[in-house]
Parts: structure tokens; C-alpha cells; sequence
């Protein structure tokens, strides 16, 4: 999802109903229906924007997070990072002290923007590359996740509501937020693609 904010690609009302839909419903409940097909669809969208809005309040960081997080810590050499997250085929991953508290995130952005692609995306990279002699990945190999890491880190409570995360991944263009306790210890990772599939249900 590149343009499209998550908070627009949640439902906002229910899949249209059509009428034959209804009638077939109603023919399915027994004994004698007092509403009409108008009046049934009508219920129907109030029932599905009250759900909606209870859902957005009721499902919280700690439903939608991944427990089995990949994490590296400040000392980490750049290049263990880069296995690490190529392994795991994951764009990013938090940077936890001894104590597994949150420090930082260190992203493909972070180290697309450390080797000189300013715009922070493969394609910049890419065209960098074509213009440079030798690999433009050089520069940073001795560097350790803490040179990298952006700090301090985005974190999330495990009671935080879907509807604040939704928020919160729009308002600062992040892709995946790690999940802290109260004393900022690592408990779970929620990404872009976590929010996408629990939205899908929504649909």
C-alpha cells in the first residue's frame, strides 16, 4: 500500500446487500417477518458501522502483534543486520538494549538513505548505483545498528486500539511498530501487512 492511506482502506460501510439477497434471507428465518426488505438493509448498515466502530476500540496491539520478533541489539555489526532481515525476509526490526528494551527500528529506509539514496527507496538506490564505481554499501560496512537505527523508537502499548495504530502508522509514514510494555521491554511487532489482513476481515 503505497498512496493509499490504511485508515481510508478500512471498510467504511458494509458490502452492499441487493434485494434478493434479503428476500432470500428472509425466506430462510421462520415464521412471519414485520420489516421490509428497505427497512432490514437499513438495520443491517447501522449493525455493521456499530460493530465497526466497537472492533476499532475493542482490538488492541496485543491481538494484532507477532510475538516471535527478530531483533538485533546497538552493538550489532550492519552487515549481521542485513543477513538477519534478508534471512527473514522482513524489511526492518527493532534494536533492543540487554534489558530487551525498545531503542530503536532499523529499516531498509535506514540503510537505503545511509548509502546516499536520499529519497530512501530501492529505484534511488539503483540509479546511485549506476552513476558510482564500486558498491555504494562500502561506506557503511564497519558501522554498527546504532549508527543506523532510527531513535528513539515509535512504540506502542499492548492495550493501544487498532483505531490508534491505524492513526498512528498515517501520521508518521512508518511500516511496522514495535509493541512495549511499560518499562519499554520488546513484547511483539505489528506491520503494515498485520493491519491489512485484520482489515481484509473487516471487509
Amino acid at each position: 500500500m503505497t498512496e493509499e492511506t490504511l485508515a481510508t482502506a478500512a471498510p467504511s460501510g458494509p458490502p452492499e446487500l441487493s434485494d434478493a439477497d434479503i428476500y432470500e434471507a428472509m425466506k430462510e428465518i421462520p415464521g412471519y417477518l414485520d420489516i421490509t426488505p428497505g427497512s432490514f438493509k437499513e438495520v443491517y448498515r447501522l449493525a455493521f458501522r456499530l460493530a465497526r466502530k466497537r472492533l476499532f476500540e475493542e482490538v488492541t496491539a496485543a491481538h494484532l502483534m507477532t510475538r516471535e520478533v527478530i531483533a538485533v541489539r546497538p552493538e550489532t555489526p550492519v552487515e549481521e543486520v542485513a543477513q538477519a532481515m534478508g534471512r527473514a525476509g522482513i524489511s526492518g526490526v527493532p534494536v533492543v538494549d540487554g534489558e530487551n528494551r525498545v531503542v530503536g527500528v532499523i529499516s531498509e529506509r535506514d540503510f537505503l538513505q545511509r548509502m546516499g539514496a536520499k529519497e530512501g527507496n530501492f529505484m534511488s538506490l539503483v540509479a546511485l548505483c549506476l552513476k558510482t564505481r564500486g558498491c555504494v554499501a562500502v561506506p557503511i560496512k564497519e558501522k554498527r545498528a546504532a549508527d543506523l537505527m532510527s531513535a528513539p523508537a515509535v512504540t506502542v502499548a499492548p492495550d493501544t486500539p487498532l483505531r490508534e495504530i491505524l492513526q498512528l502508522f498515517d501520521t508518521r509514514h512508518i511500516n511496522r511498530v514495535p509493541v512495549a510494555d511499560a518499562a519499554g521491554r520488546l513484547q511483539g511487532i505489528i506491520t503494515r501487512g498485520d493491519l491489512i489482513r485484520v482489515l481484509g476481515g473487516l471487509k
